[in-house]
């Protein structure tokens, strides 16, 4: 008598299905119980920006459209998705690595759910659910799922539009098409914002799908992919439209300097082709590889008995061609990119899943346990990988070679009392730590986010490469974080740098950390700080000025040390903005020699701090005269201006003369603040690209010095206050600054208005004129771009920016003969 079929119900199915997700989320959530390490590099980054989307959620304004832009900049170089999500666990369950890492509950879901529905179309419901469970043990997958990385919710949101792509795919009435034509676009949608790359997986068969509706005049067809494309723009449009411009340097960022870095294969040697399929045994491991592959050759061999009943042939073969197409496409794409990471590829390992586990059902008869067989196997490789079980080292290393990742069991990293460390010493201010180590427990992103989960008042920074910047580090840097012993990947300059702190008289040890690899980490703090808060018994009513310590006598040609004391309530100190005006003492004239405007404390002051509370400030900050000033006495003059209120009044400065000489020598002085820097640099805007190289390769820097980069703000809220009420002969200057603020801010309005009123004041400089263009083409303009190119193309066709500029608005305009036409001569 035969024996009778067991046939799962759909109840049955679910039920599985919960099982397995219930299961790899129960051995995540174990592991991460177990595990004291912290996030590394990567890691913290995103933990970072995530940390800021709660920020920005707390008090969401969803009316309001500079909101939303200012939303979408938080994260510049890879779209939100994955940190809005993991934003809104952390605000349901708290902030924390592992609270993030909750979101898993979701991708899991997903997945699983995904990878089911394409094996049950393509094969079978059988075939599904061995899929699902195969893809919760590959190695590669449960591996990065224990970390707050970008690649499991790309992989799941790729898997999850390849599924809907695929169920259009099939559908035979013209209403479900349109249904799933929906359905896709809003996948496509999500996927888009989770990162770019999804492309390199959904390209092949996009185009496979496009090329033969056209060879087969489907042209419904055609429209519904147009559709669905138009659907998923809604998604992802206002994200990429804000920071569309950060990806051409993501490519480069991401690509090639990596690839070299870490020395890649180059894309003309073998090599590179195969370094992927070489990569598989470590991605899925042997058994889950092994097993299916052999019950395919026993299967064409006709070594098993009879047919596979729960499976169609001919539909097998359809579903493997289509699975095929998505592989193929997806691994020769990611060949083809210089850059390797073993992480990048995981969008095609669950696919994978999906045919293995059809290769597993072919198992039959007597034959049929070694499919439960491996899948045991496979769940023991699992716990070894991940769970420190004594005596399974070996098995582990023979049947999972090289993704062995357990829990670090060891002594906690003191990372967070380095925090506590830094806000007990300076508790009215925002602390910016210059860290020269770099390990993967210690370094600038690890401490940048530790420091954004303590209310964002502490931030992380690397040092600069080259020698320049670390000189420059060493002056603009208040804090220090160095480590003896292994620094990880930090420069032989860094590390040399960090010598000298230990003997340097201007820096002293706040405290020092012993590691659990018996090495040490150390605090510095610059002795004289560039800024000083105190709290005083009483609040004031006023800003006022209480001392300024200048020398007698300095030269207009270097930067001159200068002490301000400021008093008054919290509030009106934090919201201040001084505007500090220097006049020749015996001219007749208002006119102004120059100036010295910056937030008080450099915009550094942390916390609501009391109106009813009074603080002392102190800044040891540097100036720069114009170097075309007469020699003679000069004297100060200040005004508050309150940047949220816009209220002003003059504050009363003590009696001090600065006399300038220009044959007196440099003064040993701090380094000039960051506004003042900004407004030299922001001359050079007037030599076009030359100036421009020398712009960028200075604010980087800038931005490194500044965490929160508030002397733009502050840069922008003085300039604009000093143009409308009194420019005098500086208006041409100033209007540089102000339009560099705004730039540097991506403003395009502000950039845009500004831009304007320079090129009022000097229409012949090509350049301006240009730029203009430019801010008209970043903000989607290109009609606006066009004409405001003009002039500079008339005073000057040849200049090649100039030619390419024109070439991208005619792009824009959809004028594209005419583009490739200019664009390609630029080429040739």
């Amino acid at each position: 008598m035969p024996r009778q079929k067991f046939v799962l119900s759909q109840t049955h199915i679910w039920i599985i299905l919960g099982l397995i997700w219930l299961g790899s989320n129960v051995c995540d959530r174990l592991w991460l119980i177990l595990d004291h390490s912290i996030p590394a590099w990567d890691q913290s980054n995103h933990l970072s920006k995530s940390l800021q989307y709660v920020n920005a959620l707390t008090s969401p304004q969803l009316l309001d459209g500079e909101w939303w832009r200012s939303f979408w900049m938080l994260s510049t170089k890879y779209p939100p998705i994955t940190y809005i999500l993991g934003a809104f666990f952390q605000i349901i369950f708290g902030l924390g690595n592992d609270q993030a890492l909750l979101t898993n509950l979701l991708y899991s879901a997903i997945l699983i759910i995904s990878v089911y529905t394409l094996g049950k179309t393509l094969f079978s419901p059988q075939v599904g659910l061995w899929g699902a469970g195969l893809s919760m043990l590959f190695p590669r997958l449960y591996q990065t799922r224990l970390q707050f990385l970008l690649d499991t919710p790309l992989m799941t949101f790729t898997i999850a539009c390849f599924c809907c792509l695929t169920l259009w795919k099939l559908q035979k009435t013209r209403q479900k098409q349109w249904l799933w034509t929906v359905i896709f676009g809003l996948g496509w949608g999500l996927a888009l914002l989770t990162k770019q790359s999804i492309m390199f997986f959904l390209i092949t068969p996009l185009l496979w799908l496009g090329i033969s509706y056209i060879w087969q005049r489907k042209w419904e067809r055609i429209l519904q992919l147009i559709v669905s494309f138009i659907i998923s723009s809604l998604l992802w449009f206002p994200w990429y439209r804000t920071n569309w411009i950060y990806l051409f340097s993501t490519v480069q960022n991401s690509n090639a300097i990596p690839a070299t870095y870490e020395g890649d294969p180059p894309l003309n040697t073998l090599a590179a082709w195969t370094y992927y399929w070489q990569d598989l045994p470590l991605a899925m491991g042997w058994v889950l590889l092994i097993v299916p592959l052999v019950g395919l050759l026993l299967h064409l061999l006709g070594k098993f008995p009879g047919i596979n009943e729960d499976i169609d042939s001919k539909r097998a073969i359809k579903g493997i061609k289509w699975l095929g197409i998505y592989f193929v496409g997806s691994y020769f794409v990611c060949s083809a990119i210089f850059n390797k990471d073993t992480r990048y590829i995981m969008s095609y390992l669950p696919i994978l899943a999906i045919v293995l586990g059809y290769f597993l059902t072919l198992w039959r008869g007597k034959w049929e346990p070694v499919r439960w067989i491996s899948v045991m196997v496979a769940i023991m490789v699992m716990i070894t990988n991940l769970f420190p079980i004594s005596g399974t080292e070996q098995l582990s290393l023979l049947l999972s070679p090289g993704v062995s990742f357990r829990p670090y069991l060891g002594q906690e990293i003191s990372v967070s009392d380095i925090i506590k460390t830094v806000q007990k010493t300076t508790p009215y201010q925002i602390a910016n730590l210059g860290v020269i180590a770099n390990t993967d427990s210690i370094n600038h992103n690890t401490l940048n986010y530790y420091g954004q989960l303590a209310n964002f008042q502490v931030y992380g920074r690397e040092l600069g490469n080259k020698e320049d910047y670390i000189l420059q580090d060493s002056k603009s840097f208040d804090w220090f974080v160095s480590k003896t012993g292994d620094n990880g990947f930090a420069r032989d300059n860094q590390l040399a740098f960090a010598k000298t702190l230990e003997n340097n008289p201007n820096f002293s040890v706040i405290k020092t950390w012993e590691m659990p690899d018996k090495s040490w980490v150390n605090l510095y703090q610059r002795k004289e700080q560039s800024i000083i808060v105190e709290s005083l018994p009483k609040a004031l009513d006023k800003i006022r000025l209480d001392k300024v310590i200048i020398p007698a006598q300095a030269s207009p040609n270097y930067p001159i040390p200068i002490t301000y004391e400021w008093s008054g309530n919290g509030q009106d100190l934090k919201e201040g903005i001084v505007l500090l005006s220097w006049y020749p003492e015996t001219s007749k004239t208002s006119e102004i020699a120059w100036i010295h405007d910056h937030g008080i404390g450099k915009g550094m002051l942390y916390g609501d701090l009391d109106n009813n509370q009074g603080f002392k400030v102190i800044e040891n900050l540097a100036m720069l005269p114009d170097k075309n000033l007469t020699n003679g006495d000069y004297k100060l003059r200040a005004m508050y201006l309150n940047r949220k209120t816009n209220k002003t009044y003059l504050i009363p400065v003590p009696d001090v003369t600065l006399t300038l000489d220009n044959n007196a020598p440099a003064i040993i002085s701090p380094e000039l603040d960051l506004g003042t820097q900004l407004r030299e640099i922001s001359l050079n805007l007037a030599q076009g690209m030359p100036g421009l190289d020398t712009i960028f390769s200075k604010v980087g820097r800038f931005n490194q010095y500044d965490p929160i980069q508030d002397y733009l703000k502050q840069t922008e809220i003085a300039l604009n206050y000093r143009l409308e009420n009194d420019p005098g002969n500086h208006q041409l200057n100033w209007t540089y600054g102000l339009v560099l603020s705004q730039v540097l801010q991506e403003d395009p309005q502000g950039a845009i208005a500004a831009l304007k009123q320079l090129i009022k004041l000097d229409p012949n400089n090509p350049y301006h004129h240009a730029y203009l263009a430019f801010i008209y083409l970043y903000n989607w303009q290109p009609k606006a771009a066009e004409t405001a190119l003009r002039p500079a193309l008339e005073q000057q066709p040849k200049v090649e920016e100039f030619q390419a500029l024109a070439g991208i608005s005619a792009v824009m305009q959809g004028n594209f003969i005419k583009g490739w036409q200019i664009l390609s001569s630029l080429l040739s």
